[in-house]
């Protein structure tokens, strides 16, 4: 994929996410940090149904662009479902999850980037 495929893709995964209500989206730019991918996108549910709700949105929203994830992890328990899409990660957590694994911690050095605008402007609408 292209810069800009990756780009429109992780705006695709996040607007997803906030369509079921995930909270704390966070986007981070591995890019020169990681050599198994370029971003991960993370996002909290607030319970094992709502983190299997919001894979499900991401994975049917980038499935119609013809995305689908190269490896899906964690799904039947709801605690942490990774999608994983080669050049981005989407971790959906439970928030219990999210702290024990705290990935915002180990990846530090990467650069945290603002959710896409676009996102962040459709679910204040709401």
């Amino acid at each position: 994929m292209t810069e800009d495929d990756v780009r429109a893709a992780l705006e695709r995964a996040a607007q997803a996410a906030l369509d079921k209500k995930a909270s704390d989206l966070l986007l981070l730019d591995l890019r020169g940090v990681s050599t198994f991918t370029g971003y991960f996108l993370l996002c909290t549910g607030q319970s094992a149904r709502q983190v299997q709700a919001i894979s499900d949105s991401v994975e049917e929203q980038l499935s119609r662009r013809a995305l689908l994830p190269h490896h899906v992890e964690g799904y039947p328990l709801g605690e942490w479902v990774l999608l994983d899409y080669v050049d981005f990660i989407v971790h959906v957590f439970s928030a219990r999850a999210r702290a024990y694994y705290d990935l915002e911690r180990l990846w530090r050095p990467a650069n945290r980037l603002p959710v896409p605008e676009e996102s962040r402007a459709r679910a204040a609408d709401e």
